[in-house]
């Protein structure tokens, strides 16, 4: 599938739910979107109906939701100094907790999978990879200390890129996820909040200096090829297709079109009341979990995008 723009003006809300807690994370799968909702857990709510989303359960975790990524059934939560949570969701009303991971000293604010390892960013310490083939009994098999706060993970093959607030986007070889070790690093010139991957291209969510567009084709040396100075705060970023989605605090989400990487471009945008925090896609509905104000669903496709 590729994306062409043409008027990028008409994003438009559909629908939105004011969760209880403080939305910070968002996933999809199929007609659910699960909402990392801080004290409040993690939210499953039906979004089947784009004009009115409903919550159909929730799981209450014993820490602060942060994140949350799918497999299946099963919902990885980054459950801040609670570690990594599993949560069996096959039965969206009652959700069910299957397994957990903790350390003395872990402070998860993401997580992504690749394959059977989830690669958990933990502040002060690090980038922690931990086998969930068993969910009931994931486990520690791989660790490797970063220079700042390691705030977000991305995975590219058998890379993990992370983003390391002050000491920018750390790139991490886990092809031995028993002994990942670092082999290179762009140091971007805002704080590194978010990461995520478009081919050979990371996408740095650089908090006051918006997004960046880095070359991690030579994983040893990354490269920056483009940016875009956001108006807010760039704390998440997703892609689709060609655009990027930014999560860009009290400016809302802002849609970059990424297709010519050295001159990424506003492609439209919205704003609603909160802090945009995290972004996902379903079909072609954007996903915005904003703090406060809950979960908005945005219709993307009246931003001018053709299905080609």
């Amino acid at each position: 599938m590729s994306l062409a723009l043409s008027d990028p003006r008409g994003v438009q809300e559909t629908g939105f739910l004011d969760t209880p807690g403080i939305a910070l994370g968002v996933a999809v799968s199929g007609n659910l979107a699960l909402v990392a909702d801080e004290e409040e857990g993690l939210r499953l709510i039906d979004i089947s109906d784009p004009s009115e989303p409903r919550e159909v359960g929730f799981f209450d975790t014993p820490g602060l939701a942060y994140d949350v990524v799918v497999s299946g059934n099963l919902a990885l939560v980054a459950d801040y100094y609670y570690g990594l949570q599993v949560i069996d969701i096959s039965d969206p009303r009652s959700p069910t907790r299957v397994g957990s991971f903790r350390t003395r000293r872990i402070f998860a604010f993401d997580v992504a999978l690749v394959g059977n390892l989830a690669l958990v960013a933990d502040g002060f310490a690090g980038l922690r990879v931990v086998d969930v083939s068993d969910p009931t009994r994931p486990q520690q098999v791989g660790f490797v200390p970063t220079q700042d706060l390691a705030r977000g993970v991305a995975a590219a093959g058998t890379l993990a890129l992370v983003a390391d607030f002050d000491a920018g986007l750390r790139v991490i070889d886990i092809a031995a996820p028993r002994g990942p070790q670092e082999v290179g690093f762009l140091d971007t010139p805002g704080f590194a909040f978010a990461v995520a991957v478009a081919g050979s291209l990371a996408l740095v969510a650089d908090f006051h200096r918006g997004l960046r567009v880095i070359d991690i084709s030579t994983p040893s040396r990354p490269v920056e090829v483009g940016f875009i100075d956001t108006p807010g705060y760039a704390v998440g970023v997703e892609v689709f297709g060609n655009l990027a989605l930014v999560a860009d605090g009290f400016e809302g989400l802002r849609l970059i079109d990424i297709s010519v990487p050295t001159r990424p471009r506003d492609a439209g945008f919205i704003d609603r009341p909160g802090f945009a925090f995290d972004a996902a896609t379903s079909n072609s509905y954007a996903l915005v979990v904003t703090g406060f104000t809950g979960l908005s669903v945005v219709d993307i496709a009246r931003a001018g995008i053709a299905f080609e």
